[in-house]
């Protein structure tokens, strides 16, 4: 059976409202769920570990009668870590060392130690910047396990000066991912808890008698992760709140169809809600990828989840030219964007949203999941527009340094006196005042 892809056209009238029609999607926000995780959340907060417990029970099918079970001892990452094969140990090793590397280059570039200057007068200012004191780490379990996920939260964390970080993993029915253990060892966290869903989130935000509360929540999760992530914003932090995986393919007609079919294979297969775009000014190319996505199709195990994805949110889009190709693509502003091109860099200097480029035929997106080093947290549903991608910064806070000198306070006393007489705030410009000779 063949898939068939949306096919679009840039110089019909009505593209653009064709395009957003493709484009739209709103998180759910589904009452039910909504309702839900925000009384999972009161009897966390309310309960704190009892209430944990029971949900664990509930949704994981996890009878345990204390929380001590539920929080698994070094001595059982690193033990899995040791009993992965020598292939897939250096594999994940070699990976987080390319994160880390990465991150580390990204911390020196944000001028993680913050900075100072002196004016004339003596006066000092400036900026310092602090790591968070805890961040908990939300990774998926059950039908999926994201080893990469623990290596992309984590790293950025540690490298950024983290003093502890909370990682929490649901385990159906207790069953244990050593890939996702082995790479929490690597990564450096510092406790795990088996433990998932909206009360894992609760715990996380509120503290328990077990669980100490973070500081900021990271990490992918179901529908009720993210409504409970929205929910406990404010008490704590959160990274995003992120919608279904997304692939723009920006392709000049030189890369073999068959690898860029495959790469929209690698976003439709996450789930019928991913999507997966192809832009080219090549009406002969897009034929030409649309035969290989036939193709190709037959030899995937999960065919009928990238057939549905790209059959309903899936596009394939003439074009004039790269450039109206790149003007599209800073309107759809993508999650992962491939400039599969002859000369990626001159169209990747007119390109102003994307949560991430890849840049020739050879980086594929799926090298950026794992292993390229760049983090694989990424802005979704044109979030790209006003977001960036998941990095130490997220990890650090900075606090203004302001030291007035006497003479300093001279000048800027008045200034500020004036400006709080004209707000009505006579109490503000009376302790500037009370500071001049």
């Amino acid at each position: 059976m063949s898939v068939e892809i949306r096919k679009l056209d840039s110089s019909d009238t009505d593209f653009r409202e064709q395009l957003m029609a493709v484009l739209a999607f709103e998180a759910s926000e589904d009452e039910a769920i909504d309702r839900a995780a925000a009384e999972i959340l009161a009897e966390v907060r309310r309960r704190g570990d009892s209430a944990v417990l029971a949900y664990t029970k509930q949704f994981d099918r996890l009878s345990v009668s204390s929380m001590e079970s539920l929080e698994l001892p070094r001595a059982e990452l690193k033990a899995a870590l040791e009993a992965l094969s020598s292939e897939r140990r250096t594999a994940l090793q070699a990976a987080a060392e390319r994160v880390r590397a990465y991150h580390e280059r990204q911390k020196i570039e944000c001028g993680s130690d913050g900075f100072t200057f002196t004016e004339t007068d003596g006066t000092v200012l400036g900026q310092k910047v602090t790591p968070l004191d805890k961040v908990g780490i939300y990774v998926p379990g059950g039908k999926a396990a994201y080893p990469s996920s623990v290596l992309m939260n984590a790293i950025p964390a540690k490298v950024a000066g983290v003093g502890e970080i909370i990682m929490v993993v649901p385990t159906p029915d207790g069953v244990k991912n050593p890939l996702v253990l082995a790479a929490a060892e690597i990564a450096g966290v510092h406790r795990v808890f088996t433990i998932g869903g909206a009360q894992a989130v609760g715990a996380l935000a509120y503290g328990t008698a077990s669980i100490p509360q973070v500081d900021k929540i990271v990490g992918p999760g179901n529908a009720y992760v993210a409504a409970a992530k929205r929910r406990v914003f404010g008490i704590v932090g959160i990274d995003m709140i992120a919608g279904p995986s997304e692939i723009l393919v920006l392709a000049d007609g030189t890369t073999d169809p068959d690898w860029v079919a495959m790469d929209l294979f690698s976003q439709a297969e996450h789930d019928e809600l991913a999507q997966s775009i192809l832009i080219s000014p090549d009406a002969d190319y897009l034929a030409r990828v649309q035969s290989s996505v036939n193709q190709l199709i037959k030899q995937m195990p999960r065919k009928d989840v990238i057939r549905t994805s790209l059959t309903q949110r899936g596009a394939m889009v003439k074009v004039r030219d790269m450039h109206e190709a790149c003007e599209i693509a800073n309107l759809i502003a993508a999650e992962h964007l491939e400039i599969s091109a002859e000369h990626p860099q001159q169209w990747a200097d007119c390109i102003r949203h994307a949560g991430a480029m890849f840049l020739g035929r050879y980086s594929s997106e799926s090298l950026g999941d794992y292993c390229a080093g760049p983090n694989h947290v990424l802005p979704t549903s044109r979030t790209a527009r006003f977001s960036s991608p998941l990095g130490v910064y997220d990890f650090q806070k900075r606090s203004s340094i302001i030291h007035v000198s006497a003479s300093g306070a001279q000048t800027l006393g008045r200034v500020a006196a004036e400006l709080a007489y004209g707000e009505g705030l006579q109490a503000h410009a009376r302790s500037a005042e009370l500071r001049l000779k």
